[in-house]
C-alpha cells in the first residue's frame, strides 16, 4: 500500500515530466530551438573530403587516417550529403593536422605533473556554389584543442588513450565549424 505522501511525491514527478516533454515540443514546434542545428542548403547536394595530413612536426601515424575516417562517417550519419571524388563537388573540403605538440601544463613540488598535448586542424572550405550565394561562403580556420595527461606517461602511452578522445572532439570541431557557425 502506498502512503499518502509517497503518492503525493511521484504525482508530482509525473506532473513535472509532462510538464518538460509539453516545452520541449512546444520550443521544437515555434523553432525556438532545433535539436539539431545542421544548416546546409537544400542545393548542396555533394561534398568532397580530401585526407586530413599530418603536417605538424611531431607526426602520430595513427591520428591523420583515423580523423578522415571519423569524420567521413560523421558527414554520412548527420548529413544528406553525397561524399565523392571529383573536383566538382558542391563543398570540397581539405584539412591538415598543423599542429601536434607537448608542453607541461602542471608543476607540482618542481617538477612537471601533467602534460599538455597542444592539436590544431587547419579547415579549409571551398563552397562551389558561392557565384549562386548558396551555402556556407569559403573559409580557412584553425580548429585546436588542448589535452592534458599524467607527466608520468610519456606521449606514446598517453596517445593510446587520448587518440580516440582527439579524433571524436576534432571531428565533432571540424562538423559544427562547417554546418553549424560556431
Amino acid at each position: 500500500m502506498i502512503s499518502v505522501n509517497n503518492r503525493n511525491f511521484y504525482f508530482h514527478r509525473i506532473r513535472q515530466a509532462v510538464y518538460l516533454v509539453f516545452i520541449c515540443l512546444a520550443a521544437v514546434s515555434c523553432k525556438v530551438y532545433s535539436f539539431k542545428d545542421v544548416s546546409i542548403p537544400p542545393e548542396v547536394k555533394t561534398i568532397r573530403v580530401g585526407f586530413i595530413e599530418n603536417r605538424a612536426t611531431y607526426v602520430d601515424p595513427t591520428l591523420s587516417p583515423q580523423l578522415t575516417d571519423k569524420f567521413k562517417q560523421k558527414l554520412s550519419s548527420q548529413t544528406k550529403l553525397i561524399q565523392v571524388q571529383t573536383d566538382n563537388a558542391d563543398y570540397d573540403v581539405s584539412a591538415y593536422v598543423s599542429q601536434y605538440d607537448v608542453s607541461t601544463s602542471g608543476v607540482s613540488n618542481q617538477a612537471a605533473s601533467i602534460n599538455r598535448l597542444a592539436v590544431t586542424v587547419h579547415l579549409v572550405l571551398k563552397n562551389r556554389l558561392n557565384d549562386q550565394k548558396l551555402g556556407t561562403p569559403d573559409f580557412e580556420t584553425d580548429i585546436s584543442r588542448n589535452f592534458d595527461f599524467p607527466a608520468t606517461s610519456s606521449l606514446t602511452d598517453a596517445e593510446a588513450t587520448l587518440t580516440p578522445q582527439i579524433v571524436q572532439q576534432m571531428t565533432d570541431d571540424m562538423f559544427n565549424r562547417l554546418f553549424s557557425n560556431w
